[in-house]
């Protein structure tokens, strides 16, 4: 079967969005851009498809809100940063998904709860509880109280892991650039997007880069940490650009867009 024709037989997805998507180079809310994921994220929800949102951007949007001119280095700082951000985003995200009579959770998680004991089954279980209910849940990692949560690089190593302990079907990773490139497009215009990669190998590890933009942590190493995760557990995983939540429609459609990671059959 054709790589992008399976991900049409999706029944359930985890879209996972970036700082920099729903936030401004200046950290601050990009509203319309979250307004638009609130209604595709409801659309795709009505068709009969099991959707959970991960969500980075609390440290950025609580550094924004104590007038910190860039992310904090201080870990007390992060943390108080992330305090302050999580109940921002959560007002947010519920005004939004109330404009389409979509209810919401929010589920704060940690490494230890994904390392395969009880905590686990019980995320399972809660989850499974919420999509039967019509809930969709708004996924981040827990950092005020966990050190190590601040180094999921973004919440690309925690939507990988949440994926595959739910075993959806696909995991969409918006971000700021449209794909994989075989080099930095930013600065060489020659670059080539990758279009499907069935295996990563050492050659596609080395066009790994840097992190985007002053507010983020996230980079395509770490995308491709959360890709090999993914497709070990037969999860295709999507690198599309966030710039617009509508392109949820073209990837459940099957369309070439971004850089597919296959999952394993």
């Amino acid at each position: 079967m054709d790589n992008r024709i399976k991900i049409k037989e999706s029944k359930s997805i985890a879209i996972k969005v970036g700082t920099s998507t729903i936030t401004y180079p200046n950290g601050k809310l990009n509203m319309r851009r979250i307004g638009i994921l609130a209604r595709v994220l409801t659309d795709i929800k009505n068709r009969g498809l099991d959707v959970v949102l991960v969500t980075s951007g609390a440290i950025g949007v609580g550094s924004t809100r104590l007038g910190f001119e860039e992310r904090p280095t201080l870990m007390r700082e992060k943390q108080a940063a992330a305090a302050v951000g999580q109940a921002v985003l959560m007002q947010i995200y519920q005004s939004h998904f109330t404009d389409y009579n979509q209810k919401v959770a929010q589920v704060l998680v940690t490494k230890d709860d994904m390392s395969g004991d009880e905590r686990t089954e019980n995320i399972i279980n809660t989850f499974h509880t919420l999509w039967e209910m019509g809930v969709i849940p708004i996924v981040n990692a827990n950092d005020t109280i966990s050190t190590v949560e601040i180094g999921f690089s973004d919440n690309d190593t925690l939507a990988a892991h949440l994926a595959s302990i739910l075993k959806v079907d696909t995991l969409v990773l918006f971000t700021d650039i449209d794909g994989m490139y075989n080099k930095d497009p930013k600065s060489n215009p020659d670059a080539v997007k990758i279009d499907v990669i069935e295996e990563i190998t050492d050659e596609i590890l080395a066009m790994a880069g840097d992190k985007g933009s002053t507010f983020s942590v996230g980079g395509m190493s770490a995308k491709l940490t959360a890709a090999t995760e993914c497709m070990e557990n037969g999860i295709d995983m999507v690198i599309a650009l966030g710039e617009d939540p509508e392109l949820l429609y073209s990837i459940l459609d099957g369309e070439d867009v971004g850089t597919l990671f296959a999952g394993k059959k």
